[in-house]
């Protein structure tokens, strides 16, 4: 089996048990896994849910939680469970694990980024297994709207270090389509989706509700995926209490497995993702300019909207919004060489992205 950079997250309803608390003999027998692969040489690094559920069940509380203070007060609470559980079960093949506590910065402050990224590549060079999660406790609205049980961060992750395939453990078997989880579906039975080669329109209509334990749903992992295919990583959703999941995986025998599209650059991943500062109007010319691989010169640029710094993301328009690009020049500085003829350039091509 070819060797192979592998991002597996674990959803809080597969970490968990019935009552909510984790599940120790679960940990156990995926930890014998993960270090059957780690083994054969593949590179692993864990996204790991379960910090909100871990401390839920140390205060006794049921039900899901709306109040944001107290989910943070129980990821506070659970994230030192969530680590002591992962270093107990690996500790035993003398692996160790490293903590990293994420927040949405980490993807779009471009610094952040680059040293994310090195810090995970030095992990795997030392033989260290990252265990990565949303830092809970200090995000407001990030918690559920960002990541989404952590689906969105893990396909994050996985983009991010050019990783070959990110297997999403959870407790639904795959895409189907409809919900099997649901009593009436108009006469129809529900068919597991063994390949999707394109996130159509159709394909979208499946994606359900949020589970009840967790913050994830199935329009989160179809999310994921098509961030995962953008980057060029495979992806898969299956059961994560199959026995042997993780090498049926990699030999296609479970699950359902979204097919990669072309990979895109990581400058191009991190201009996609961040957050637009302002606007750039430009005309017919330069749009034409930019579709035949050409930098945008002043000369092009009709109007500038919003205040942004030079090195900062700003979104393309021209009739219609069309690419985000990182500028040259702040809104201050480009305001005063719009619409001038010359050799200076507002962006180079390749820092533009089309959306």
């Amino acid at each position: 089996m070819k060797q192979k950079r592998i991002v597996i997250k674990l959803g809080t309803n597969t970490l968990t048990t019935e009552k909510g608390s984790l599940d120790s003999g679960y940990f156990s027998r995926i930890a014998e896994e993960i270090v059957q692969l780690k083994n054969d040489g593949h590179d692993i690094i864990i996204v790991s849910s379960g910090a909100i559920g871990a401390g839920k069940d140390t205060l006794h509380i049921s039900g899901k939680i709306q109040d944001i203070i107290l989910r943070q007060a129980c990821a506070a609470i659970g994230q030192d469970l969530l680590m002591k559980m992962w270093r107990q079960v690996f500790s035993k093949y003398n692996i160790n694990v490293a903590q990293l506590l994420l927040t949405y910065d980490s993807f779009v402050n471009r610094k952040v980024y680059l040293n994310l990224t090195e810090s995970l590549n030095k992990l795997l060079e030392l033989g260290v297994i990252p265990i990565i999660n949303e830092n809970d406790a200090i995000s407001t609205q990030e918690i559920d709207a960002s990541f989404g049980d952590n689906d969105k961060l893990s396909a994050l992750v996985a983009s991010k270090i050019d990783a070959d395939i990110l297997i999403l453990l959870s407790d639904i078997e795959g895409l189907y389509t409809s919900n099997p989880k649901e009593k009436s579906n108009f006469g129809k039975k529900p068919e597991l989706i063994r390949e999707v080669q394109k996130i159509t329109p159709e394909i979208e209509r499946m994606g359900g509700k949020a589970s009840i334990k967790g913050t994830g749903g199935m329009k989160t992992k179809l999310d994921a995926a098509k961030l995962c295919s953008s980057a060029g990583v495979e992806m898969v959703i299956t059961h994560g209490r199959i026995d042997h999941v993780l090498r049926k995986v990699l030999v296609h025998e479970v699950g359902t497995r979204f097919v990669s599209s072309t990979r895109i650059s990581q400058k191009e991943r991190w201009i996609n993702l961040a957050p637009v500062k302002g606007k750039i109007i430009v005309d017919e010319g330069a749009f034409k300019a930019l579709k035949e691989g050409k930098s945008l010169l002043p000369a092009g640029v009709i109007k500038v909207e919003g205040v942004f710094e030079k090195n900062e993301v700003v979104e393309l328009v021209c009739s219609r919004s069309f690419g985000k690009a990182i500028s040259d020049y702040s809104s201050i500085q480009l305001e005063k060489i719009k619409g001038k003829k010359g050799e200076k350039i507002v962006f180079k091509r390749e820092n533009f992205v089309w959306v």
